[in-house]
């Protein structure tokens, strides 16, 4: 079993699958910017594995496939496409206006507590000019309103300072430590986050 989410609430029956439903249909993620978004499909291998092979990009998620080849990759995107026909995850691209994969998405769903999770990086010329952080409340606001979650949890390394200032700062709340294990069975010790959907469309609306 998953250690995220921390917290736990069960959703009744129709909520679950009405969850499960919307991922299902899900086709693209909100785009703050000129770029566009499509789901990752088995022949963006080659173009999202040059995008994951920069450490600036692959170095601080867990969760992406090792060692990063095309085929990994490949695999990689078929198994969230698995995930999504369950209902369970969605895995996104990043299109720059001329067709280069800049940046990737990867929401894993929890229905049975309405809890999701979101991982993700922009290429390296895109960081650090908080393109990044609209880009991230782009996606938040998304995940709350299309998919209907009630929670967001969000991990990081415990050295990590970038991500959890701005975890911090966009109202998340710390809950502690937690193993997480990477595909090759590896392990890094993460920082778990995580917001209710009360509580981000309160800051919504004081930031309104």
């Amino acid at each position: 079993m998953s250690s995220i989410p921390i917290t736990r609430h069960a959703l009744p029956a129709n909520k679950v699958q009405a969850i499960r439903d919307r991922v299902r249909q899900a086709t693209a993620l909100a785009s703050s910017s000129e770029d566009t978004s499509r789901l990752a499909e088995p022949q963006d291998a080659e173009k999202l594995c040059q995008l994951l092979s920069d450490p600036a990009v692959h170095a601080p998620i867990y969760s992406l496939p090792r060692p990063l080849t095309v085929q990994t990759v490949e695999a990689f995107i078929v198994r969230h496409l698995e995930e999504r026909a369950r209902g369970e995850g969605l895995l996104f691209l990043r299109v720059s206006p001329d067709g280069d994969v800049v940046g990737y998405s990867d929401i894993q769903i929890w229905p049975e507590w309405g809890a999701g999770d979101l991982a993700g990086a922009l290429r390296s010329d895109r960081q650090g000019r908080r393109e990044g952080t609209r880009g991230i409340i782009t996606s938040f606001d998304w995940m709350f309103e299309a998919l209907s979650l009630e929670l967001i949890c969000a991990t990081a390394a415990l050295d990590n300072v970038r991500t959890a200032k701005m975890l911090d700062h966009l109202g998340f709340e710390r809950k502690g430590e937690i193993v997480s294990v990477r595909e090759d069975g590896t392990t890094r010790p993460s920082l778990v986050w995580e917001i209710t959907r009360e509580d981000w469309l309160s800051r919504e609306a004081n930031l309104a």
